[in-house]
């Protein structure tokens, strides 16, 4: 059965949605998604535990990568994509052609960089699927769930961290 947390966060509210399988989504209020979450019974649960003290940490700035069960639902594609996203360093960032690149090779060409900005559109587990990693081929923030000023608020986050050790 499919669980829900809502979570406060320095860039306002998430919602937190897990199964037996682990995490499925953690949504921003208002997206296309996330009117769905509300008919799902808050609940509790290991991972969602896991999550809120993981997020608790990263906001912090004493976690740079988390260790928590996934379980999005997507087509392969997507499933790719997320995957691919979760590659990408803490504190640097890809542009969507990058990402495309490393999907489809050196000659991943335009196409493919659209069908990865449309899989990380539907990124269901943001932050811990970091998609606001990834930005303009020009570095410009384009696209986040959350807003442009959520994005930037995680992108100075991971840049201005101190060293973990």
């Amino acid at each position: 059965m499919v669980l829900r947390r809502d979570l406060d966060s320095p860039i306002g509210g998430v919602v937190a949605l897990a199964d037996d399988d682990g995490l499925r989504a953690l949504l921003f209020p208002g997206g296309p998604t996330a009117a769905a979450a509300d008919e799902v019974p808050v609940g509790t649960a290991p991972v969602l535990d896991a999550l809120a003290e993981q997020l608790a940490e990263y906001f912090a700035g004493e976690r740079r990568e988390f260790d928590l069960p996934l379980a999005p639902r997507g087509t392969p594609f997507q499933l790719r994509a997320w995957e691919a996203l979760r590659t990408i360093p803490y504190g640097q960032t890809r542009s969507y052609g990058e990402q495309a690149a490393m999907l489809g090779g050196p000659d991943a060409g335009w196409t493919l960089a659209r069908a990865v900005g449309l899989a990380n559109n539907r990124n269901p587990i943001s932050i811990v699927v970091p998609c606001h990693r990834v930005v303009g081929a020009d570095g410009s923030l384009v696209g986040y769930g959350g807003g442009l000023e959520a994005k930037r608020f995680l992108l100075d986050l991971e840049s201005d961290a101190q060293p973990l050790f």
